[in-house]
């Protein structure tokens, strides 16, 4: 892509999530992310109805009178943004690849961290970490995630998460929200995945595609896979192959939701091309249901 073209794009990314997140998601974000705890901020004569465990006692004695310790919200975190640049996150049917996707979702998430004040930071990866971007502040660095995400070309085909969260858990010591942006076209990751959840507040968007589950019925076609160039003819027009791509699909979108449900991890069904914002919301009010 011509450097013109990328910074038009990203400029047009920009435009449209900020106003997104100005109008939607700014206040659902600082609701659901809450920061680490309390951090003293100042002392103030008691009041009735104040809690006396919050007196300062030795205010307290200076004074003569009762002073209360006020503690503001420790509100800084911090977000990791993993985003998956295999082969299959080139795929899409309609408007938007699922790269397009993750990098307006990214867009979404990262300036919604940048309005409260937290710092975040970027792991590109395909069958191995491709690029680590360090958790900082700014709308500069912002705009850079937002570029790298739409334009980085990896050197890795295929997908290995249990690499990405592996480096995720090595790298980043602070505990942070992570966001993990794939199609979860994977096996072997199950264990690490647990693990960087304990230790992290970790969500997993599923970035989808409806051709990945409907094929139409065109006849005899060359299907070729996007992750290991293998390539094989299909007649889309059996029932019985039909049938078998749908049952395979199951199988995979079964274990994917099994994994989540039973490691406790929330998770977020986004489909290309689709509107990704109701998703979004949902997923923000669950959270804040919950809290």
């Amino acid at each position: 892509m011509l450097t013109k073209e990328l910074l038009k794009l990203v400029r047009q990314i920009e435009i449209r999530t900020k106003g997104l997140v100005n109008q939607v998601f700014s206040g659902e974000y600082h609701s659901v992310f809450k920061g680490r705890g309390m951090e003293f901020s100042e002392v103030r004569e008691y009041q009735f109805g104040d809690d006396i465990r919050n007196i300062d006692w030795n205010v307290t004695a200076r004074f003569g009178h009762p002073f209360v310790k006020i503690f503001e919200e420790e509100r800084e975190l911090t977000v990791i943004l993993m985003v998956d640049l295999s082969g299959s996150q080139m795929f899409g049917s309609l408007s938007k690849t699922k790269q397009r996707v993750a990098a307006e979702l990214s867009a979404i998430l990262a300036f919604s961290a940048l309005k409260n004040n937290d710092k975040v930071g970027l792991i590109l990866f395909t069958d191995k970490v491709e690029k680590f971007v360090p958790p900082r502040k700014g709308n500069k660095h912002v705009l850079r995630i937002i570029r790298d995400v739409l334009s980085f070309e990896p050197e890795g085909n295929q997908t290995n998460l249990r690499t990405a969260l592996e480096f995720m858990n090595g790298a980043i010591k602070k505990r942070s929200i992570v966001f993990l942006l794939s199609d979860f076209m994977d096996e072997g990751y199950e264990k690490i995945l647990r693990a960087v959840g304990k230790k992290n507040d970790l969500i997993g968007i599923v970035l989808d595609d409806r051709r990945e589950s409907e094929i139409p019925k065109m006849g005899l076609i060359k299907l070729t896979d996007a992750e290991t160039s293998e390539e094989r003819w299909v007649d889309t027009s059996s029932k019985r192959v039909q049938d078998a791509l749908l049952k395979r699909r199951n199988e995979i979108v079964t274990k994917r939701k099994s994994l989540f449900i039973s490691s406790r991890l929330d998770s977020i069904y986004v489909q290309a091309g689709s509107n990704y914002i109701a998703p979004l919301v949902n997923f923000f009010r669950m959270r804040e249901r919950r809290w």
